[in-house]
């Protein structure tokens, strides 16, 4: 009992048994990693726009309802085309000498997990009205709107960077909606979260417990298609922009229904859009090139303008995936690098 009496004793065992612990939980695994996990060849550092937009990102509490690690589950292959490795997060450094490292990786997914969202959503456009009010783009969102990240100017400057915003959700405003700096760092952090492809010939980790597809009768549609579902392809990269009913929000993003590229016979130029994007419309946001940033293939393709050719009253001609490969080579060739 003398030890517990003497307390030089107890609170020094303590204390050592404090810092023992404290190396062989965190600070001995921690020097592991470091010396066993690097960056994989091909990651890019974040530019200092990233940098200041990761730090809005952690004081305005994003991550508690964004993840960024995509699991090994056939469930997850939505947010990613793997999953995430150490190496993956083995370039995050420090914040600085007080904080520690921000991996961001998240516990709770509210919000759509964000590590490949530079590729799933590259478009500045969208990002800055969803950034204004998420509600303009996906109806049904929960995340909170920041319009202290933007301000209304009547006549803004050659400099502004003008936010398309319907003037439904102005509240009786008159002027333009122009992003401010922070607004444009956070971008700037979101645009850059894109997963790092592996190096040539490494293995890559298989996602888990597959969910079987349902063959579908010889001759239809979704057959053609390879499998390819048409409308989940569209939700997953279309509709945020051109919106579930095909009509886009008016000075934002173009509606599908009654669109004459959608029902037009043009075939090259309704494949080079989704290839490669489309910014020939003043009036409207950029279109980023999703099917080039998304690896999609002739069946993906496909389906998608089989689905957008038949959907909101549109009657266009429907494609097979072989018509769509005779031409997709050559519009790869004019993607920009």
């Amino acid at each position: 009992m003398e030890f517990f009496n003497n307390h030089k004793k107890l609170f020094g065992a303590a204390t050592l048994m404090f810092v023992g612990l404290t190396l062989m939980v965190a600070v001995l695994p921690a020097i592991h990693n470091q010396e066993n996990n690097q960056p994989l060849p091909g990651a890019e550092k974040l530019s200092a726009d990233a940098v200041k937009g990761k730090a809005l990102f952690v004081a305005n509490g994003c991550v508690a309802c964004h993840t960024q690690q995509v699991r090994n589950v056939d469930m997850d292959k939505s947010w990613g085309s793997r999953p995430s490795l150490a190496a993956d997060y083995a370039g995050i450094k420090r914040t600085d000498f007080w904080r520690n490292t921000a991996t961001l990786m998240g516990t709770e997914r509210t919000g759509p997990d964000l590590t490949d969202v530079g590729n799933r959503q590259p478009s500045k456009d969208w990002n800055l009205v969803h950034l204004f009010n998420p509600r303009i783009v996906v109806k049904e969102s929960v995340m909170p709107a920041y319009p202290w990240l933007f301000t209304i100017k009547k006549e803004p400057s050659k400099n502004d960077v003008v936010v398309n915003v319907p003037a439904e959700y102005l509240k009786g405003k008159e002027g333009k909606v122009v992003a401010s700096k922070d607004a444009l760092y956070l971008i700037a952090y979101l645009q850059s979260r894109k997963q790092t492809k592996l190096p040539d010939g490494t293995n890559q980790p298989e996602f888990l417990y597959k969910r079987e597809v349902k063959k579908e009768a010889a001759g239809s549609a979704v057959a053609e298609d390879a499998g390819a579902n048409g409308q989940s392809l569209f939700v997953a990269n279309c509709q945020s922009c051109h919106q579930e009913n095909g009509e886009g929000l008016p000075g934002a993003f173009p509606p599908l229904k009654g669109s004459p590229v959608v029902l037009g016979d043009d075939l090259e130029l309704y494949v080079n859009i989704i290839m490669n994007g489309y910014d020939a419309r003043q009036e409207y946001g950029v279109m980023p090139a999703v099917g080039t940033n998304m690896s999609f293939s002739e069946n993906e393709v496909s389906a998608i303008i089989n689905y957008e050719r038949s959907s909101w009253g549109n009657s266009g001609k429907h494609v097979t995936p072989e018509e769509v490969k005779k031409i997709m080579d050559f519009v790869k060739l004019n993607a920009p690098q």
